[in-house]
């Protein structure tokens, strides 16, 4: 398959781009598949309506159809369509924080494709906060189910570059709108039971979803291995470069014997972290990739994947990754952090 690209200014795209977004809804109503930028990652679209529309991102990504997938919309009129009821919770989110990085589940109707629900019967739904993202879903008059546009288990792609990379010929289309600007995936809530619960740390944190409908729960799955996740995209793991992972959590003196050590194994060593940490480790990392610095985590948040797939480029045996509070989007970057690593930390005694 041809992959068709265009280039689209992200900044108006309905009076500059209006070709582009045309072609690119035309395939979507054919049941195609068309990757295009969010505020978060690159999103691969399809027909949220159409079951031969949705089953054609799970063959793209090389995804498991248990997996749920999150509806996209542009305006909350859209809801009544797709949502059995509304809670009252979901009202005030949507109120808070749409357009933006939240994905509310609710309970769904029927008329939705079964294979964006995995067979559940709620819905994942969320209002993207980007002018081509909002452009194509408006020209094309359709919601969109829209999972990272990567194949799965790679790191999310904040590029159109990333995309190309992993999906070139196996997609119809890709709206090449720039790099994205969260970098992280949206926060997923459940409203669909009395406390919200959070499925999915991300760019809106559980501090700023207390203030808008007071308690917030965590899903028990955040904080253990042994509970199975509900969230779209956290079952299976994620964000992994080709090199293993590692997490190193203890000081820099720590951090240089962990990297020594490696070295005197003769292995090639990458190694991710920030500004701050760069400049106080040893020179003994084959490859170094900052990823931000630690006085402001939602630059950490916006480089991570790209740093991680930097070394898909490289020879590294093994890469180290310095660790983050979680606090804050430090929640967010620990937690696809963890799920890259595999869960193996190396922690100081």
């Amino acid at each position: 398959m041809e992959t068709k690209k265009w280039i689209v200014d992200n900044t108006d795209p309905f009076k500059i781009n209006y070709p582009q977004l045309k072609e690119a809804a035309v395939l979507l109503h054919q049941d195609q598949v068309v990757a295009f930028p969010t505020e978060t990652v690159y999103g691969l679209g399809a027909n949220a309506l159409s079951d031969q529309a949705v089953l054609r991102i799970f063959q793209a990504k090389g995804r498991p159809s248990d997996n749920p997938l999150i509806v996209h919309i542009t305006k909350k009129e859209q809801l009544t369509s797709l949502v059995d009821n509304l809670p009252q919770a979901a009202e005030q989110l949507i109120e808070a924080f749409w357009p933006g990085p939240l994905t509310l589940v609710l309970p769904k109707k029927d008329g939705v494709s079964a294979y964006v629900t995995a067979g559940l019967d709620t819905i994942a739904i969320r209002m993207p906060d980007h002018p081509v993202a909002l452009a194509l879903m408006e020209v094309a008059g359709l919601p969109l189910a829209a999972p990272s546009a990567n194949l799965s288990g790679k790191p999310s792609p904040t590029t159109a570059a990333h995309v190309d990379e992993d999906l070139n010929g196996k997609i119809a289309g890709l709206l090449d709108g720039g790099s994205t600007g969260v970098g992280l995936e949206s926060t997923v809530v459940d409203c669909t039971t009395n406390i919200p619960v959070i499925l999915r740390p991300g760019g809106v944190t559980k501090e700023q979803l207390e203030e808008v409908v007071g308690q917030v729960e965590v899903d028990p799955a955040l904080k253990s291995q042994e509970h199975a996740p509900k969230s779209p995209g956290m079952k299976y793991t994620h964000y992994a470069p080709i090199a293993p992972v590692f997490l190193v959590d203890g000081t820099i003196d720590f951090f240089n014997e962990i990297v020594h050590t490696a070295k005197k194994e003769h292995k090639k060593v990458g190694l991710l972290v920030t500004e701050e940490t760069k400049a106080l480790l040893n020179q003994e990392g084959d490859v170094v990739h900052t990823c931000g610095t630690k006085n402001d985590l939602s630059t950490v948040a916006t480089h991570l994947y790209d740093a991680l797939r930097s070394f898909n480029a490289t020879d590294v045996d093994i890469i180290y990754s310095e660790t983050f509070p979680k606090e804050g989007v430090g929640v967010a970057i620990m937690n696809r952090l963890e799920k890259a690593a595999g869960h193996k930390i190396i922690k100081m005694k």
